[in-house]
């Protein structure tokens, strides 16, 4: 466990931090715990009175948190999704900051059995959760060749979509695909190599790895969390790796610092109401990581920070 949190290397640590402005006796929570680099350095700038809510949906990573952290009065450890923070009692007087890593970790990355990744031959499994939930090698031997073919376009923005759904729906007429190499090999063979430096199966894998996960609506449904339960000058900070993520975060900030658009169709005559007052403030622009952190951790190299304020 613990050479496994030495290798994990947290994506832009200083900048997300700095982003909560850590008050040390405010209440912070991390929805994605991983191996608890960001959630470190939060404790290290809390005092006696602070408290920290540590969230993740990997058993393996809430494992890590309890181990470490189980034994100081000021953390509180929850198996489950940032989806459901609003959900958590822990939460129901309000925090000072919500920090979210979105995507995959290093160390699930790194860990072949958890088939995130086609560097190795592992079982296609891809959830993020291994307690619950269906694996992508299910997914892909029940779904329909068009569901699997929206999947691929939508979440992996895949060109090629249909052609590869129509190879899956084949050979899985004959043999399930229940490894990673199976799948990365079909891939490349139905659609070659486009891109140069990226295999041809990393948008797919990307693809299902999110749709597996659902993590694009468990997004949407934490920021609504964390927007209902950040209290007033509280700071949201969420780290994403891909533009359908960012896309997510950008629009859910921009929506809530603009007033509330009059609703259309009143009666003439009829004073207008009043539009509700914008509820964040974006804190600055996108972030990105710096070159000195790319030298160190190329795959930092597609994160963008993005923060915003809970105003009064």
């Amino acid at each position: 466990m613990k050479s496994e949190t030495l290798k994990h290397v947290p994506v832009m640590l200083a900048e997300a931090v700095e982003a909560l402005a850590v008050k040390s006796n405010g209440i912070y929570l991390d929805g994605t715990f991983g191996r608890g680099g960001h959630a470190r350095e939060v404790l290290r700038q809390l005092g006696p009175d602070g408290r920290l809510l540590l969230m993740d949906r990997d058993p393996l990573a809430i494992a890590t948190a309890r181990a470490e952290f189980g034994n100081d009065p000021r953390v509180v450890v929850r198996h489950g999704s940032f989806a459901a923070l609003a959900d958590w009692a822990e939460t129901e007087n309000g925090v000072d900051g919500v920090l979210l890593d979105l995507g995959v970790s290093s160390p699930q990355l790194d860990d072949p059995q958890r088939g995130f990744s086609f560097m190795a031959d592992a079982p296609l499994d891809m959830r993020m959760d291994t307690t619950q939930g269906e694996s992508a090698a299910d997914f892909l031997a029940r779904a329909s060749e068009t569901d699997i073919a929206n999947v691929l376009y939508t979440y992996g923005e895949e060109r090629m979509s249909r052609r590869i759904a129509k190879r899956i729906v084949e050979r899985r007429a004959t043999e399930p695909l229940r490894g990673t190499a199976d799948l990365a090999d079909l891939v490349a063979g139905a659609i070659g190599r486009r891109e140069p430096g990226k295999h041809p199966a990393t948008r797919t894998f990307q693809a299902l790895r999110i749709a597996v996960n659902g993590e694009l609506d468990a997004l949407e449904t934490g920021l609504a969390g964390a927007h209902a339960r950040l209290r007033a000058g509280g700071r949201l900070s969420v780290i994403s790796f891909h533009s359908l993520e960012d896309r997510i975060v950008k629009q859910f900030i921009r929506t809530h610092s603009q007033p509330a658009p009059m609703p259309r169709g009143l009666p003439r005559g009829l004073p207008a109401p009043a539009a509700a007052a914008p509820t964040l403030k974006a804190i600055g622009s996108a972030q990105f990581p710096s070159e000195a952190e790319l030298a160190v951790n190329p795959r930092a190299r597609s994160a963008v920070l993005r923060v915003a304020e809970k105003l009064p």
